[in-house]
């Protein structure tokens, strides 16, 4: 019996084999959960009362359509539990988990989903599926300032688990840290850097720089929170769900006891299986045409960029000229002789002082233009180039990383048996040649691990590739945002400069001889 146990929650290690053999006949062959039809089969036939499945489906999880390992095994007991005529709940799971009554579990493998079953290649989640997955905010909150050095801290509020913690910089490294480390073979964001770069305080501010990296880690978390993988993985759950103030060994401790996907994904060892033959053409092509649209979107970005600048720009010189306007109007310099009896100056002065209270709406319609571009145009393009610059990086470790290994590996391997060759001929001790023999197949079994690394290196970087693919409809929604942030900006601005027009009547007075202008 398990602490965890005690506490009501199912220990992978502690499960029956019962248990296991069900999960193996069920489950998603895709990402290794059991969708929520299929359990609803594996209830009809329990043979238990509408009320007993009530009680059970109350303890049970069944997010986003899926039920993961562990709420299976937990479902698994609950049923056996009520199978025996007692109340399923977790609490009674304080002796050795019971065995349900659901037949052969080779029998069981019908009532999977056969899409689910063919294509463990396929990623068949949509764009907006995946944007449904979670939204994740993360805000500043106010400065602590420790013994010796102030900090930043963050609230970050899952609206898929409605709870919020809070986080500093350093739980996001460790975060990625083990992120990357369990999922080495797939699109992991960067984060962005912890301090301002030298030469970078000229043109940017403290306060600048901070706002920038809030919003970079909101990208980075959402991208995760959102990926078909990650979403479900303990890591995730953890870091948006654990309140101790323990978090970063917590996230450590919970990388240890998995280790990364190919020791854990049960098709690793076979993915060679499920890649299409012509896969290394289909990565060339691929990359080739995400790689210019990495460049297309980073031109976008750098324009809209601008011109989110230009409105903020435009705010500050709609109102200076106000206040010039103001300035102007606000001269109580007496006019001389020669000029009072021909000009009405007095007049248009006090108009000037007052149009200045137009200019400075005029100027807040600016900015908040400007916010706009920034918030719903540059934001969603830089989400999306976060994406694209992972899968570039993505890329390059797989050719830098486990490619290489791979013909290191070879190139040692052809000098052993270099050796062994003119160790046997060379007639040295026996014992001498046996420990190069034992060398080599230690050598052999590593080359054959780092082939099926790269295979399923591949299978995860074509999965990858999809994904990327998946998140291009993200176009249309920036594109929409585009348009939205420029007729409601022009409206807005419109509608103030259409109630400045009146006001410049008194300007043109028929004592003036002026009209105003058509």
């Amino acid at each position: 019996m398990t602490p965890r146990a005690m506490a009501g929650e199912i220990n992978e290690g502690s499960v029956p084999a019962y248990y296991r053999e069900v999960y193996e006949a069920i489950c998603c062959r895709t990402d290794e959960r059991v969708q929520a039809d299929v359990f609803k089969r594996l209830l009809e036939r329990t043979g238990l009362s509408k009320a007993a499945l009530s009680q059970i489906a109350e303890h049970i999880d069944c997010t986003d359509g899926f039920l993961t390992k562990l709420t299976l095994y937990k479902a698994l007991a609950l049923i056996a539990l009520a199978q025996q005529g007692k109340k399923p709940s977790p609490k009674l799971f304080i002796h050795e988990l019971p065995k349900p009554q659901l037949g052969e579990p080779r029998e069981l493998s019908a009532l999977r989903m056969q899409p689910a079953q063919d294509d463990v290649l396929t990623i068949s989640q949509t764009f907006e599926q995946l944007l449904t997955k979670d939204t994740v905010h993360v805000e500043l909150i106010p400065e602590k300032k420790g013994l010796f050095l102030k900090h930043v801290e963050y609230q970050v509020t899952s609206q898929r688990y409605k709870m919020s913690v809070y986080r500093r910089y350093s739980d996001f490294d460790v975060f990625h840290e083990v992120l990357l480390q369990k999922f080495a073979y797939r699109v992991v964001p960067a984060l962005p850097p912890k301090r301002m770069l030298k030469g970078v305080l000229t043109s940017m501010s403290e306060r600048e720089f901070i706002e920038g990296r809030r919003r970079a880690l909101s990208r980075f978390i959402n991208l995760v929170a959102r990926h078909p993988l990650f979403s479900e993985d303990e890591l995730v759950k953890t870091f948006l769900t654990y309140s101790g103030s323990d978090v970063q060994t917590k996230l450590r401790d919970t990388c240890k006891k998995t280790g990364d996907e190919f020791m854990t994904n049960r098709i690793a060892t076979q993915a060679k299986e499920y890649l299409p033959a012509d896969v290394q053409a289909q990565f060339s092509t691929s990359r080739e045409l995400i790689k210019n649209i990495h460049n297309s979107f980073q031109r976008l970005r750098d324009r809209a960029e601008k011109m989110a600048e230009r409105s903020m720009e435009n705010s500050t010189d709609l109102v200076q000229f106000g206040r010039e306007l103001s300035a102007l109007g606000s001269d109580a310099s007496p006019l001389p002789s020669l000029a009072s009896s021909q000009s009405s100056w007095g007049t248009l002065r006090q108009s000037l002082k007052s149009l200045s209270e137009e200019f400075a709406v005029l100027s807040d319609k600016a900015a908040q233009q400007g916010r706009r571009e920034q918030d719903d145009v540059v934001e969603k393009l830089n989400f999306f180039l976060d994406l694209l610059q992972s899968y570039r990086d993505l890329c390059e470790r797989h050719e830098k990383g486990v490619l290489h290994e791979h013909q290191k590996a070879l190139h040692k391997y052809s000098m052993m048996k270099r050796q062994m060759m003119s160790a046997t001929v060379q007639s040295k001790e026996q014992a001498s040649v046996e420990q190069l023999e034992s060398r080599i197949v230690q050598q052999e079994s590593a080359i054959q691990t780092m082939e099926l690394r790269n295979y399923f290196s591949l299978f995860c970087l074509h999965q990858e590739t999809q994904l990327i693919f998946t998140y291009l409809p993200i176009t249309a929604n920036i594109l929409g945002a585009f348009v939205n942030s420029q007729v409601q900006g022009h409206r807005e601005m419109g509608d103030v400069w259409n109630e400045v027009q009146p006001k410049l009547g008194c300007l043109f007075g028929s004592n003036n001889g002026l009209k105003p202008p058509i």
